[in-house]
């Protein structure tokens, strides 16, 4: 058995659908709005993502700990073909399979975290606006004070899913998304931040509160990624409902050939 492109998205959504919240990202990028900026691979019932859409070529490969095995086999037969510089997104197991064609610098653990209590949205205020394009320069003004090198693609702002709280013309907190699939049945929240001045309020929780429930009339599983070592925002998302339920590490990758020359 070899690893093969992968073309047929309903081939993709059957073996990536049988876990959802795992593979919230790649079923998100199954759809029209992302689909031309994807590379998919497979080997048997495993499957990894290859996203060119951003600057560095970003690799998703996700396993439960039973596939763990059948996936690092994957990863290895497919190493030779990928880029020179990538970034890479890693169930934790799986950086092995890489790191005898690749010089790799971690990047940190990361939660996968899910809204298994809805219930506990009811427990916050939820408040913010619907942001559209004309908002673009005060979220780039916000994200570059409050969240410097985050990875904001602007034009998700026009699913309507990004939410904002203003004080006058200022926007001071937001909560968006990087996934919105009504089609898939999956959303993950991504690029929130509160203004430094205003932190400390809620209103963070407050925002995403709005939009989980937003979110929730269009699709069945929100989730999102967080860096383990932000105990603030795991406490906020833990707030408002979210669960731990997988964890994954960061890497950038550099082939061996290419880091000796």
């Amino acid at each position: 058995m070899a690893v093969r492109a992968e073309h047929d998205r309903a081939v993709l959504a059957r073996l990536l659908g049988r876990d959802p919240v795992l593979h919230a990202y790649q079923l998100g990028d199954l759809d029209d709005f992302f689909w031309p900026y994807t590379s998919w691979f497979r080997r048997g019932e495993q499957v990894v993502l290859l996203y060119h859409g951003v600057d560095l070529p970003t690799l998703l490969a996700f396993a439960a700990p039973a596939d763990t095995a059948a996936l690092s086999v994957l990863l290895a037969e497919l190493a030779p073909v990928l880029p020179a510089r990538l970034y890479a997104h890693l169930s934790p197991g799986l950086a092995g399979a890489l790191a005898g064609s690749f010089r790799m610098a971690a990047g940190g653990r990361h939660h996968r975290m899910a809204l298994t209590d809805p219930a506990a949205l009811g427990a916050v205020d939820p408040a913010g606006v619907v942001l559209g394009a004309a908002d673009l320069p005060r979220l780039r003004e916000l994200y570059a004070r409050a969240y410097p090198g985050n990875w904001f693609d602007e034009r998700m702002v026009q699913t309507g899913q990004y939410l904002g709280m203003f004080d006058g013309d200022a926007l001071v907190a937001v909560a968006g998304v990087h996934v919105f699939s009504p089609a898939y049945g999956v959303a993950a929240l991504g690029n929130v931040t509160t203004h430094p001045r205003w932190r400390g309020r809620g209103l963070g929780a407050s925002v995403v509160a709005a939009l989980c429930a937003r979110l929730r009339r269009s699709v069945e599983h929100v989730t999102l990624n967080v860096q383990a070592d932000n105990v603030a925002a795991v406490r906020l998302y833990e707030r408002v409902g979210f669960a731990r339920v997988a964890d994954y590490e960061e890497w950038t990758l550099t082939a061996s050939a290419a880091a000796a020359g």
